[in-house]
């Protein structure tokens, strides 16, 4: 009678550590599952526009490859945000060497995409209505940027619209995607359409490319060989770049910098006005 007792116990003891294992394995099966869909469309959005903030450069690439691809330092930062959450980032490229001088500068407004769209993040860019108005916004103190009612007002014709997707997983980046076939419209030096490819990696580093295609589908701007590579630069980079006085760029000017920039450009379909070419490097793309 007491074996019997014993074994009983003994049986209902493993019987109820066993229903706790399994009631802890479908708990945490559970949990992982509410942690893995936490990540909401407006939190994509977000990790979007965190990415394409900052300060980059594509020095590297540019040392490379210096026959296609030149120095530019890209800055990004938040701008405004509109009613509906879409947060508005300024945009803006220029050499490195002459950062107060943007050829480029655009609105992103970065969002999640429609529900009837296989994609996660649009990010859409604009043009800027008074350009010289927002040159250095970046690296200006807040108290002496437009208004975000003003960023509002100013945001102009849009230009184009990339869409991301989450990168599969092994795969060194977070979200990739490009404009839709076929691009969006452009007439920059004889183009008919453009489009636009973008790329944010895990160590976030930001991959562009864009491109202007004639009618008959021939590329007319833009680089060929692939796309610009912005890595993020220490905090220090910009005030050593800053470093070169007058003397230094005069040596340059004696190893015939100059020229050889000049052929590079050429090399890339752009004219050989000086002031033309840094727009043509431009066009009118995201």
């Amino acid at each position: 009678m007491g074996r019997d007792s014993e074994s009983d116990s003994n049986g209902w003891s493993r019987a109820r550590g066993l229903v706790v294992k399994t009631l802890v394995l479908i708990g945490g099966a559970l949990l992982l599952k509410r942690f893995t869909k936490s990540t909401t469309r407006w939190d994509h959005a977000r990790i979007v526009a965190r990415s394409l903030s900052g300060e980059k450069f594509s020095r590297e690439q540019a040392s490379r490859n210096p026959d296609s691809y030149f120095n530019i330092r890209a800055l990004t930062c938040p701008a405004t945000e509109m009613v509906d959450g879409s947060n508005v980032l300024y945009f803006e490229q220029a050499f490195w060497r002459t950062p107060q001088k943007p050829f480029r500068q655009r609105f992103f407004m970065v969002k999640p995409c429609p529900k009837d769209l296989k994609c996660d993040v649009e990010v859409s860019s604009y043009a800027i209505r008074d350009a010289d108005e927002y040159k250095n916004f970046c690296d200006r103190p807040r108290d002496q940027r437009p208004l975000p009612e003003e960023v509002i007002d100013d945001i102009a014709e849009h230009l184009t619209t990339i869409y991301l997707k989450r990168c599969e997983r092994g795969k060194r980046c977070l979200y990739e995607g490009s404009t839709p076939p076929g691009g969006f419209p452009n007439s920059w030096n004889g183009a008919a359409f453009c489009t636009s490819e973008l790329t944010i990696l895990k160590n976030n580093e930001i991959h562009t490319w864009d491109r202007g295609y004639d009618d008959d589908g021939n590329q007319v701007w833009g680089v060929k060989e692939g796309p610009y590579e912005f890595k993020p630069a220490p905090a220090s980079s910009f005030n050593e770049m800053q470093r070169y006085t007058v003397l230094d760029f005069a040596i340059c000017r004696r190893m015939k910098v100059t020229q050889r920039l000049a052929n590079v450009y050429q090399s890339q379909l752009l004219i050989s006005n000086y002031p033309k070419r840094k727009r043509e490097y431009v066009a009118t793309a995201a």
